[in-house]
């Protein structure tokens, strides 16, 4: 049930951005064990100056080609877990053609009643006695 969300220049092509968007639910597949239809993405192209992100920050170096991940899931995954997550996202991006280092994801636990998946519904929640 993560939610994603993919903000990137808009000098990336909508079928790079796609690319990414495949990349980064593949290792969500892979690292968190989420079903393969269970995916929910925005894909967002900005013009210039939408976008901030350093040139280099903790020793990494970012080109104009960088692209902020941000992931909403529950909570209960392991930091081995995130940490498989995170390197299969930079692998499987690599693979769609940016840079590792280009790919800066930002992980965001909420608790499951937080979510409904429409209908007005919360999914998850316990149910009410």
């Amino acid at each position: 049930m993560p939610f994603v969300r993919i903000d990137l220049p808009d000098t990336i092509s909508p079928q790079d951005a796609q690319a990414l968007g495949d990349a980064v639910h593949q290792a969500l597949v892979a690292s968190f064990e989420v079903p393969p239809d269970d995916r929910f993405q925005v894909l967002a192209r900005h013009a210039p100056g939408a976008l901030v992100c350093t040139p280099a920050y903790l020793g990494v170096a970012h080109s104009a080609r960088v692209a902020l991940v941000q992931i909403t899931c529950s909570f209960g995954r392991t930091l081995a877990q995130k940490r498989a997550l995170y390197a299969g996202i930079a692998h499987n991006a690599a693979q769609a053609g940016f840079a590792a280092a280009d790919v800066i994801v930002h992980l965001v636990e909420t608790a499951r009643e937080n979510w409904s998946f429409g209908g007005g519904v919360a999914h998850y929640a316990p149910v009410a006695s």
